[in-house]
């Protein structure tokens, strides 16, 4: 079982910075194998991917939406992956959640039904 915990959430003003950190735990969870993922979800609307990481930290991919102002990184010997999200707009206010695939390699995913664990969410309110 993996346990996912995120953090950071909160109110900011639009083209604002924030930076959201997840971290993970679980019994035989080797966190530097397992490729990691960011969604959100905004009322109303479906779950979407937002970013995703392999399980080194060399290589990222997001959404057009988001590319160019939000960042994911991980730190390994922390078991913790972070989003950086800045230029923040309305739009991206949502519930942000963090994920991890079921089991370890090096591919990552942009489909929800990719990922097996979630975390709870924290959410994100952008003031215009």
């Amino acid at each position: 079982q993996v346990q996912l915990v995120e953090s950071g959430g909160g109110l900011v003003q639009a083209g604002g910075s924030l930076r959201l950190s997840c971290a993970a735990s679980g019994r035989a969870f080797v966190f530097n194998t397992y490729a990691m993922g960011w969604f959100r979800q905004a009322p109303g609307k479906d779950r979407e991917f937002v970013g995703t990481i392999n399980p080194s930290g060399s290589s990222t991919y997001y959404a057009d939406s988001v590319n160019g102002r939000f960042t994911i990184s991980r730190d390994n010997a922390k078991n913790t992956v972070y989003l950086q999200m800045s230029g923040l707009k309305p739009e991206d206010a949502a519930v942000y959640y963090c994920a991890t695939i079921r089991s370890p390699g090096n591919n990552y995913y942009t489909t929800v039904r990719s990922y097996a664990y979630w975390g709870q969410g924290t959410p994100v309110t952008v003031s215009s």
